[in-house]
């Protein structure tokens, strides 16, 4: 039994018009086959999940604050190929809404935006690690420990660990495709579920409840953010980062 990452989902209060931004971030397709907004590689119909690429869900929220600037314990890494394409991808951005933010980098040879809403997000400059991932270099998270991450999220899902250090902790499908998923050691990051998290899959013939059972068996505890009755199971890791485990379909 193994679960695969399926979604990155943010949670905003016009999910039509976060999900249109991150469409043209990432040269893909936002599609609306319901209230949320779907971002994924373009071609067609929707397929979903998609075989390879790790898509952006776009969930609308009541009475969500704008982020405003503020950096969420997961965000998005996009790659780029060239110091133009970069520059190129950085200033189209902005002109979509994108602005500058300040989450004490300093230096560095990325750029830091945030969304519309005020997601943080960086643009990074190229790097062979990443030439094959698609648009998405790595979805990356905020943690203590990441050891701690990468035995926990090493069982949760079917992904390979690369890297883990007492500073970092990087995992990537077994396919050698997609996103990498990336546990940076940040010991100020906060406590509280952010408005970014991933959404986890069973494989067709698996069982969710089993799956569920299995993660809290893990350390993953139950998260009550008001979901009701609904037919995904909600888990925060042993850290505290929210996540979903959907119903097969």
């Amino acid at each position: 039994m193994a679960l695969r990452p399926v979604h990155v989902i943010i949670k905003a209060v016009d999910a039509a018009a976060v999900g249109r931004f991150w469409a043209e971030a990432l040269g893909w397709q936002a599609f609306s086959p319901g209230v949320t907004t779907y971002v994924g590689p373009p071609g067609g119909e929707l397929v979903w999940p998609d075989p390879v690429f790790v898509g952006v869900d776009v969930v609308p929220v009541a009475g969500l604050a704008a982020a405003a600037g503020v950096k969420n314990r997961v965000h998005l890494d996009i790659a780029t190929d060239s110091p133009a394409r970069q520059a190129e991808l950085v200033a189209r951005l902005r002109a979509l809404g994108a602005t500058p933010a300040d989450v004490g980098q300093g230096d560095v040879p990325w750029t830091v935006l945030a969304d519309p809403e005020g997601n943080v997000f960086c643009v990074l400059e190229p790097r062979e690690v990443y030439r094959d991932t698609g648009p998405i270099a790595a979805v990356v998270v905020d943690c203590a420990d990441p050891r701690a991450m990468a035995a926990f999220w090493g069982e949760a899902i079917d992904w390979t660990p690369h890297e883990v250090t007492d500073d970092r902790a990087v995992l990537r499908s077994a396919r050698g495709t997609g996103p990498y998923l990336e546990f940076l050691r940040t010991p100020d990051a906060p406590a509280a579920p952010g408005r970014v998290h991933l959404d986890l899959l069973p494989y067709p013939g698996d069982d969710q409840a089993a799956e569920v059972a299995r993660l809290r068996a893990l350390g993953a505890r139950d998260l009550d953010l008001g979901q009701g009755d609904a037919p995904w199971t909600v888990l925060a890791d042993p850290e505290g980062h929210e996540f979903c485990v959907l119903a097969p379909s």
